[in-house]
């Protein structure tokens, strides 16, 4: 076999291999296919659960003035230093749910709310109002505070992120933290979610799978915990040592050494 064969093969080794690479990194491959029903389908998936240690808004509004009032906190005025002085602001106050998953609510008393969605709750405290309490139905809404996810591992921006709506992708939460580094495996990225009765479940999930977006597990839940482990290259680069870099460059002269040979054989 001459110079030329050996440079040929080699090329087209490479070449071989980028594609290869290619591949490995395209996120949801083939998601175009899916059908409209089944993405219709899997957001109905979506249910986000009130649990221990959430934090809510929750206002009571009707028509009828002061009415709902009593089944609101009251507002706590905040002084805050500005460019123009000392300013004052309304303070919105909040329900944490405790570690038994109730809540005190004016007037209705102690609430077992873990488990609930938002909706739900929502339609909880309406029955509870109305009409036992005031003579025309309420407007209830909830909202959630702490929604956050912490996302780890082999992303740009490791951290912990917060959203104003609990309608979160993983996507959302990969591009809030700066993406997958090129040393993050796409293929076993590890979700820890917290159960809204406190179990935790540890979930394996391939972003390169088209069907991750019909996953019970595409949309986060608050505190949420994704891990997205290094891949063999990055193993690979942390162990080379002297000698691994002395062999990289032996074969990248004699690979230069070759070129410049077949160029003066020609």
């Amino acid at each position: 076999m001459n110079f030329k064969s050996i440079i040929t093969i080699t090329l087209v080794a490479v070449l071989l291999s980028s594609c290869t690479s290619y591949r490995k990194i395209g996120y949801l491959q083939g998601v175009e296919t899916l059908s409209h029903e089944q993405l219709e389908a899997a957001n109905r998936l979506y249910v986000s659960k009130i649990m221990q240690g959430d934090l809510l808004t929750i206002n009571v509004n009707a028509t009828t003035p002061g009415a709902a009032l009593p089944f609101n906190l009251p507002l706590t005025p905040t002084s805050t230093n500005g460019v123009g002085g000392i300013s004052n602001t309304v303070g919105v106050q909040t329900y944490q749910v405790d570690s038994d998953g109730c809540i005190n609510f004016p007037v209705l008393g102690r609430i077992h709310i873990a488990g609930y969605t938002r909706s739900e709750l929502e339609g909880l405290l309406k029955n509870k109002i109305f009409p036992q309490y005031i003579t025309e139905e309420p407007i209830v809404t909830v909202r959630y505070v702490n929604f956050n996810v912490s996302v780890l591992g082999e992303v740009a921006r490791p951290g912990r992120y917060g959203s104003p709506s609990e309608m979160v992708s993983l996507f959302d939460v990969l591009a809030m933290a700066g993406d997958l580094t090129i040393f993050g495996r796409r293929d076993n990225v590890l979700l820890k979610r917290t159960n809204a009765d406190g179990s935790n479940e540890f979930v394996r999930l391939n972003l390169q799978d088209k069907n991750l977006v019909l996953s019970p597990y595409f949309y986060m839940q608050q505190n949420d915990v994704v891990y997205v482990e290094p891949n063999k290259a990055r193993g690979n680069s942390s162990g080379i040592g002297t000698a691994t870099t002395l062999s990289i460059t032996v074969v990248g002269v004699f690979l230069s050494v070759a070129s410049i040979l077949v160029s003066v054989l020609k």
